[in-house]
């Protein structure tokens, strides 16, 4: 018969070895980068390419906007706000040049840039100095 420890000991071995790769829970960056590159993956090469609507009212698709609205009318600066932090967040690389627009998205980046999160801010400012060179002069 096998012994049990004592039940008043502190010592506790790990069943497991500790998770390694790129999901763990350890202190490496190595998490925040793939998930950083999850946005850089989606990028346009250019914003040229951000032809997106610039009035009226836009009906994002659910693999957009899955929770939450789906329907925002451009002539109001909140939903307009909204729109675009849904898109950068959730939208694939199809959907950056069909629903963002490139002067829409430079006129509102001091502000959008704060709703974001840090990731996405990162990602779209190291791709395009023109939107970090904004936030400077906005300041």
């Amino acid at each position: 018969m096998e012994a049990c420890p004592p039940a008043h000991s502190t010592r506790l071995q790990p069943q497991h070895p500790p998770r390694r790769g790129p999901f763990s829970l350890d202190a490496s960056p190595r998490p925040l980068a793939l998930y950083r590159e999850k946005f850089r993956r989606r990028l346009p090469k250019s914003l040229d390419e951000l032809r997106g609507p610039t009035h009226g009212v836009v009906d994002l698709p659910l693999h957009v906007a899955w929770s939450g609205m789906t329907s925002y009318d451009l002539g109001k600066p909140r939903q307009r706000m909204g729109l675009y932090r849904t898109v950068l967040h959730e939208g694939l690389d199809d959907d950056l040049p069909r629903y963002l627009n490139q002067d829409l998205l430079l006129e509102l980046w001091p502000v959008l840039r704060t709703l974001v999160g840090r990731s996405v801010r990162a990602v779209w400012e190291d791709a395009f100095p023109q939107l970090a060179s904004r936030t400077r002069t906005a300041a």
